[in-house]
């Protein structure tokens, strides 16, 4: 997630990271070793909108040096995963809390676990695209099915608005048969109703090292094959938000 935020921020385009992991992975690997020290997080500003209380501009965000914002998490979003379940309009805090930042940014790109949670659930109900990461392995194949399941049930029954953007495939090891036959395979079982995205981003151990050392895979590798491979899928999905736009253009007209 960092690193394709940090890719569209390398385009020009002002962007907003948003951790929806009560591990606060993406809040830890952007340089935040310690997270539950954090004054304002995600959790504090769900919070403050069950109270029914302002959001203000800016609360709770955080500047990364490579031009990109962050609302981080930590493990107190785990205890909002069990307040929603009792909430009033559970299932659109977290819209509540980003409706304000939309204004602010051109990407704003929310950083889920791979459970389908009811924050999973808050993330698909406040967005209007995901992307879909998944590695080229045997049960992250299996486990697509549910997550496809899971997003048609929140447009049909949240957000209408909700597309998927694509399926991304990661950790791609091209020199194994084993992520050769699942990448073909996910391309042939859903590449003509789903986009899969042609960049693939490969495993790498240099790509490994980053999440210690708080910078991107830009600053840490800018020459090798994963930089590269980010670098493409940025401008992938540029070019789809492209085409969107001109279809809605040409939709309005």
């Amino acid at each position: 997630c960092e690193n394709l935020g940090i890719g569209l921020a390398m385009e020009g385009k002002k962007v907003l990271l948003v951790d929806v992991d009560p591990q606060g992975s993406l809040t830890i690997s952007m340089g935040w070793q310690q997270p539950d020290e954090l004054s304002t997080t995600l959790s504090t500003l769900m919070q403050k909108a069950m109270n029914d209380q302002p959001i203000q501009p800016g609360d709770g965000i955080l500047h990364h040096a490579e031009g990109v914002d962050l609302i981080p998490a930590n493990i107190e979003l785990a205890g909002m995963e069990v307040a929603l379940v009792n909430s009033m309009n559970r299932e659109k805090m977290l819209k509540q809390v980003l409706d304000s930042a939309k204004r602010e940014y051109d990407y704003i790109l929310l950083d889920c676990t791979p459970s389908l949670g009811m924050l999973t659930i808050n993330a698909l109900a406040a967005a209007d695209t995901t992307l879909i990461p998944m590695q080229a392995q045997y049960l992250s194949a299996k486990g697509l099915e549910q997550l496809l399941y899971t997003v048609n049930k929140v447009k049909r029954q949240i957000n209408p608005k909700l597309q998927i953007g694509g399926i991304l495939l990661t950790m791609v090891d091209s020199r194994t048969n084993d992520a050769r036959e699942i990448s073909n395979l996910i391309r042939e079982a859903y590449g003509g109703k789903i986009k899969v995205f042609q960049t693939d981003i490969p495993r790498s151990v240099r790509a490994a090292e980053i999440s210690a050392e708080g910078i991107s895979i830009f600053k840490h590798d800018p020459h090798g094959k994963v930089s590269q491979a980010y670098q493409d899928l940025t401008k992938e999905v540029l070019a789809d938000e492209q085409k969107r736009r001109k279809r809605q253009l040409s939709q309005l007209r």
